[in-house]
């Protein structure tokens, strides 16, 4: 018996991790893109029941945890570019294209491999500075409403520190609580138990095809898919990322006209259902994704409710509790962007671009930072051409005497496992002891041999079973 109730235990707790940590960043998303309170409450609901029908089908079909939840990153996306000219209609053209694309990927290996071809420091910036308003929504938040925030913040600090997964929930009960002692009394009294479905009617325009469609899903497929699926190798699985990204760009094309901007694997919940706490057989964990999906599903009815609340809110409170839920996307991001010394001032000038929030011919700053930092490398690129032919400076000779050292020889028997490809994350390195990863479909180059340290993880990886 307490084999079967762990992992559904794990699973109400990803469940209920995931909605309460991170839904007040999809409302200010949607609103901000231009919805009404019941179109924002349509697209929670939309989502919600989305993601929790491909988390209860992937771990279904392929008894591994593969949770799902909506793109956080999208939803500060969202925030970050604002309404799109033709306003909500066109946001949801938007997010109908980028399902499009995701579909695409799922079906087409090339274009997922194009997307992971993005430099890791490009993309971190980019991620880094559609995150950075909402990331300093909390600072803004103290200086207009000094008791309320700061209770927030103390509640989040503390919980941060002696319990770190409950922090942002903990957070938003404690601004629940102060928005209930300051509020109007009648001001839930409209609240509706169960929202209702709002559909709309998609347009589209150029603009928010290069400006929103495109940029929400590079930051879907690099923020949220790519390293969910790099969870889920590191705990040992298999997973099938074709048929993850099918399913969830169909499930992203079925939420849209009701509001929802894009489903997705989870990245920051994925080790809740993944991990040994679901259950110490990693064969029994899919049982955990399965009830997080039904947790979420069930959650979604109380849509109407949450956006009633955010409504008669200050938006700077709700601002801040989405802030604090994303500082450790943002540090992410941030580390992801500035590691390489070589790449350092293009990641910058992508993450100014991105932060900046400019508009121009009607596209986001979004676009403009992944170009502008693109460019940036092509143009170092240039300045630093190889040049093998070229003799040494006469003031620095060569060092005749500095022969390579003796004791580490590559390993030339040892090579990479042909018919085991893999993913990455673009910015969280392999955990120790598990087999690196590449990107999707793309397999080690011909005749490279793996490094010294890795044959040790290839052996274990071959013989580790998986679902």
């Amino acid at each position: 018996m307490a084999g079967r109730v762990q992992p559904v235990l794990a699973g109400v707790v990803t469940a209920l991790v995931g909605f309460a940590s991170s839904f007040t960043v999809v409302l200010a998303g949607l609103r901000a893109a231009g919805a009404s309170d019941a179109q924002a409450a349509s697209g929670l609901l939309a989502l919600c029941v989305a993601s929790g029908f491909v988390a209860a089908w992937l771990g279904w079909r392929y008894r591994i945890p593969m949770s799902a939840a909506w793109s956080t990153p999208g939803a500060a996306l969202l925030v970050a570019t604002g309404p799109p000219p033709g306003g909500w209609p066109v946001a949801v053209g938007a997010f109908l294209v980028s399902g499009v694309l995701i579909v695409a990927a799922g079906l087409f290996p090339p274009l997922g491999r194009a997307v992971a071809a993005i430099p890791k420091p490009v993309a971190g910036a980019m991620l880094a500075g559609v995150l950075l308003p909402l990331c300093t929504a909390p600072v803004r938040a103290l200086v207009e409403l000094p008791v309320v925030a700061g209770s927030v913040v103390v509640g989040w600090l503390l919980l941060h520190r002696f319990a770190r997964r409950w922090a942002v929930p903990g957070a938003l009960v404690v601004a629940v609580a102060a928005i209930a002692l300051t509020a109007p009394p009648t001001g839930l009294t409209g609240a509706a138990l169960i929202p209702s479905v709002t559909l709309t009617t998609p347009a589209w325009n150029a603009s928010a095809l290069v400006g929103l469609a495109l940029p929400l899903f590079l930051v879907t497929m690099a923020a949220q898919n790519v390293p969910g699926m790099a969870v889920l190798v590191g705990y040992g699985y298999r997973p099938p990322f074709g048929a993850a990204l099918r399913t969830t760009g169909l499930a992203s094309l079925l939420a849209a006209p009701a509001g929802g901007h894009a489903v997705n694997l989870a990245a920051i919940t994925a080790a809740l259902a993944a991990g040994p706490d679901a259950h110490p057989d990693p064969e029994r964990r899919w049982i955990a994704s399965v009830t997080a999906g039904a947790g979420l599903a069930v959650l979604g009815l109380g849509a109407g409710v949450a956006t009633t609340l955010v409504a008669v809110a200050p938006p700077i409170l709700i601002e801040a509790v989405a802030g604090l839920a994303l500082l450790g996307a943002l540090a992410t991001a941030l580390a992801s962007a500035v590691t390489d010394p070589a790449t350092r001032e293009a990641a910058v000038i992508t993450f100014v671009v991105t932060a900046s929030g400019v508009t121009l011919i009607g596209v986001g700053g979004a676009f403009w930072g992944l170009v502008a930092g693109c460019l940036m490398l092509l143009l170092f690129h240039r300045r630093r051409p190889a040049t093998p032919d070229q003799p040494a400076a006469p003031d620095q000779p060569d060092a005749p005497d500095q022969p390579a050292a003796p004791d580490q020889p590559a390993a030339p028997d040892q090579p990479a496992a042909p018919d085991q490809p893999a993913l990455t994350a673009p910015d969280r390195p392999a955990a120790p002891g598990q087999p690196a990863l590449t990107a999707p479909d793309q397999p080690a180059a011909p005749g490279q041999p793996a490094a010294p340290g890795q044959a040790a993880a290839e052996a274990q990886g071959r013989s580790t079973r998986v679902s």
